[in-house]
């Protein structure tokens, strides 16, 4: 009994400490880590976070751009920040659900090592071709591409990320075999694909609409699973026959393992909120992303399915861990 006792005044101790932690978190200034450099979805949707978070919060929210390594780099340096709150990540599917498959040593478990508090947006791409190929839609391309193994060049922002292991994917749903020439970012590789120096390559969808209404590119398809508003006449690759082909590259909020959960709380609370608004919402929309705002739980189911997903990808297509 008094075993019993004693086990039930220290769990009250800690309650009672937690709920004191919340209600003077924070106390001072939140790093957000983000794993890229500034201008990208993932740097563009963690200072959105950050100015939600200063205006409800009332303490700066300083955003580090730790670039390098495909985000590894600075998904890693978030992972073994102290669990106070303090420090938050940016989170992209490249470092948190790609990397797994495709290193064999990471410095930290993406399932493990992360709290995840709220995934903001997702949004998917167009396959995109020049229009000298000759293909006037995906079947056609396929078909193109399986009478030619090989002869089809493909650009992505690199080795190992959404875009390389999407395309990959789509290959192996597809039947067919196009050589990989790896960029250093999404621009480089639009500017070459304009230009007819490059063959195929998936580009965001509100990057991409600006080209293909003017005729530069032809998207064949889009990597979502609805037709996008931005391009409602381009079908998705379901539709158009490669079934069950899907690809987003999405963003979020998340917190080292073991922060405590009423911080993660508090931080998704003030996070979805805005999510809701339809104001913003229409904002986010209008440039081609999908609003989620889900809560730790199903972020966190979202990572781990996302995370089988392209490891089954990345051994279909004889991809190995480097």
């Amino acid at each position: 009994m008094k075993r019993a006792a004693s086990l039930l005044f220290a769990l009250c101790a800690l309650l009672a400490c937690a709920t004191v932690f919340s209600q003077a978190y924070p106390a001072k200034p939140i790093r957000l880590v983000v794993p890229f450099p500034p201008g990208g979805p993932t740097d563009t949707h963690s200072r959105w976070a950050a100015q939600q978070l200063y205006t409800a919060l009332g303490q700066p929210v300083i955003v580090e751009n730790r670039a390098g390594a495909a985000g590894v780099i600075g998904t890693e340096a978030a992972a073994k920040a102290a669990a106070d709150g303090y420090t938050l990540l940016g989170g992209n599917p490249g470092p948190l659900t790609i990397a797994p498959a495709v290193r064999k040593q990471l410095g930290y478990d993406p399932i493990r090592d992360f709290a995840p508090i709220t995934l903001i947006a997702r949004s998917a791409s167009c396959m995109c071709v020049h229009p000298t190929v000759p293909a006037g839609n995906l079947k056609a391309f396929i078909a193109v591409a399986r009478a030619n193994p090989g002869k089809i060049n493909y650009a992505t922002p690199g080795v190992g990320t959404v875009g390389h292991l999407a395309i990959e994917n789509f290959s192996t749903l597809a039947g067919i075999k196009m050589t990989h020439v790896p960029y250093k970012g999404a621009a480089l590789y639009t500017t070459d694909l304009i230009a007819g120096n490059i063959d195929f390559a998936q580009i965001q969808i509100f990057q991409a609409a600006p080209h293909v209404r003017a005729g530069k590119l032809r998207c064949l398809a889009v990597t979502a699973l609805v037709r996008s508003p931005l391009l409602p006449e381009a079908p998705t690759a379901h539709e158009a026959g490669v079934k069950g082909f899907s690809s987003y590259n999405w963003n979020g909020i998340l917190a080292p393992a073991g922060t405590p959960r009423a911080v993660v709380d508090r931080i998704h609370a003030v996070l979805s909120k805005p999510l809701t608004n339809p104001e913003t919402r229409k904002q986010m929309e209008a440039v081609g992303y999908e609003v989620a705002g889900d809560g730790p739980a199903e972020y966190a189911a979202f990572i781990k399915t996302e995370t089988e997903k392209w490891a089954k990808v990345a051994k279909a297509a004889g991809i190995q861990p480097e």
